[in-house]
């Protein structure tokens, strides 16, 4: 097992780390809030359960390639994690990579664009599947290298209220936008509405990428020797071994994820019953992306004080009661309610899971911790939608939904019971 190059004083590195971050805390917050405002804002119309796949939807008409094209997101960002932490882990900085791994992102949300402008129907959903397997093939390697820089510059008492307050502007702005985006589809914007939600998704994302160079990142205290992957890949049992507890983590929040296979669905459910205007289908999204940011602020402030695992089980229970209403509403007012309680449990799904995550173990494997925690859950991820949309064709909407409940509850259960907070430890393993 290779050893941290500073193995002999880490306390003393730790500490210098910390003193750094400290004194640069207040510039740093500054810029990962206005990088969260501008690229949560543009990402949002990408990840949100309603525009994709709404198009998608549209210009195949089968749910079975819904699911195909966010399965596609899936297996990319299944793919590069653990290639991304092997990258980095025996980096001083990350900043470099951070910029290469960021612009891969925005080129392929600009990709999808440019497809729906100036490509025919058929070519256009291959290329849509292909921007999106290309954009997780990005936002796999994004998911270790940004949150090891957030580990680096923010003290662990301080990134809930972070990445709350980054969520709630990113969702103020995200709802504005969203609420534009909705009349960008209803008038039909240059040709093809959605096409051009996705180009000012683009434009909010790129300027995102600008701003996270004033930066100050501290170096890296506690390193290991460059190895070669599939050496590195040997090592990953041990890893797991040393932490069961950190296991059972990676075990629920990969069941948690399965619940995302009703994600795409949702909104073709709801429109084959109600018929959704372009208008509705943007406040929909306005009611999803404000909910996620701004229940994501009270997520954060709880988080610091309780933990991120009682707000990933807070979130677990929202996410699970969304997609009760969902299965029961039938009326708009109804569905609308239901969409912002689903952005409240997914966004805190997602934020309590990521961070939860940096807080086993030492900070030497911390990258290789980030990349397992984050592909077991999109090895999941890549399943979850293709069974979702077998299960929308041959057993219905609400079988789907329904079973989607079901793995939330079992994540739910796995969490209370056999996974413990790790910031109340007074040890850490590997």
């Amino acid at each position: 097992m290779s050893e941290a190059k500073d193995a002999p004083d880490p306390s003393d590195g730790e500490a210098a780390l910390q003193a750094e971050a400290g004194r640069n805390l207040k510039r740093n917050f500054a810029v990962l809030i206005v990088h969260g405002l501008l690229g949560q804002t543009g990402f949002r119309m990408i990840q949100a359960p309603t525009f994709i796949p709404t198009y998608i939807f549209l210009l195949s008409g089968s749910e079975l390639v819904v699911g195909l094209a966010r399965a596609a997101q899936a297996f990319g960002q299944f793919l590069t994690p653990i290639l991304s932490a092997n990258l980095v882990e025996h980096r001083r900085r990350v900043m470099p990579i951070a910029f290469l791994v960021g612009g891969g992102m925005r080129v392929q949300v600009l990709g999808i664009a440019l497809a729906g402008f100036f490509l025919g129907t058929q070519a256009n959903v291959i290329a849509v599947c292909v921007f999106l397997g290309l954009f997780g093939f990005f936002l796999g390697m994004q998911g270790v290298v940004f949150n090891l820089l957030v580990s680096k510059v923010v003290p662990v008492g301080r990134r809930g209220v972070l990445q709350g307050t980054r969520g709630a502007l990113g969702a103020i702005a995200g709802a504005v936008v969203g609420g534009i985006g909705g009349g960008l589809v209803a008038r039909d914007a240059f040709g093809n509405g959605y096409a051009a939600v996705f180009l000012l998704s683009f434009v909010f994302t790129a300027l995102g990428l600008v701003s996270l160079a004033f930066i100050r990142e501290p170096d890296s205290p506690s390193l290991r020797d460059a190895t070669p992957l599939g050496r590195r890949l040997t090592q990953l049992p041990h890893l797991l071994r040393s932490d069961p507890s950190f296991t059972r983590y990676l075990l629920a929040r990969s069941l948690g994820v399965m619940g995302r296979m009703a994600m795409p669905f949702y909104i073709v459910y709801v429109n084959a019953r109600l018929d959704l205007t372009g208008r509705q289908l943007g406040e929909l999204t306005v009611a999803f992306v404000l909910s996620q940011g701004l229940l994501n602020l009270a997520y954060g402030l709880v988080a610091d004080r309780r933990g991120f695992r009682f707000t990933f089980l807070v979130a677990l229970a929202v996410w699970m009661a969304a997609g009760g209403m969902l299965l029961v509403a039938d009326s708009y007012a109804q569905v609308l309610v239901a969409y912002f309680a689903l952005g409240a449990g997914l966004g805190g799904f997602m934020m309590s899971s990521q961070n939860l995550a940096l807080e086993f173990g030492s900070r030497a494997n911390l990258p290789m911790r980030i990349a397992v925690a984050n592909s077991a859950s999109e090895a999941v991820g890549i399943a979850a939608p293709l069974l979702g949309g077998f299960l929308a064709v041959f057993a219905g909407y609400p079988t789907l939904i329904g079973v989607a409940i079901g793995f939330q509850a079992i994540a739910f259960g796995v969490t209370l019971f056999f996974v413990d907070e790790p910031r109340h430890r007074t040890q850490q393993p590997l």
